[in-house]
């Protein structure tokens, strides 16, 4: 049995990687929204923070009746409790990336975490 798994991801509006890569540890999705568009639902979460890296275009996240100017080379991080939904420009489209994990479920980083061989 292999150690890694790879995919290759689309052109889909929404790929989520947690089958893809049988992920176990967090959610990853890489999500894109045409020009004008908006994802059609306010949410937040009972336990997973949120990561959401701008890798392209520009819009708005809306967290908590704040309105966040976001474009690509942003990266925010959102509280479980927090309600968002996220926004295109209306001349642009946007593409993110989104990871989830459970908030303060961080053993260690790269540093104390890797073995050195």
């Amino acid at each position: 049995m292999s150690n890694y798994t790879k995919t290759n991801v689309g052109k889909e509006g929404r790929t989520e990687l947690h089958e893809a890569l049988s992920l176990t540890g967090a959610e990853v999705s890489i999500n894109s929204l045409p020009a004008g568009a908006g994802v059609p639902f306010v949410h937040s979460h009972k336990n997973n923070e949120e990561i959401y890296g701008i890798i392209a275009g520009k819009g708005t996240a809306i967290i908590d009746g704040d309105t966040v100017e976001i474009t690509a080379g942003d990266w925010l991080k959102i509280s479980p409790a927090a309600k968002r939904q996220f926004f295109a420009a209306n001349d642009s489209s946007i593409t993110y990336i989104c990871i989830q994990v459970k908030e303060n479920s961080l053993d260690g980083f790269t540093v104390n975490d890797a073995i050195i061989y």
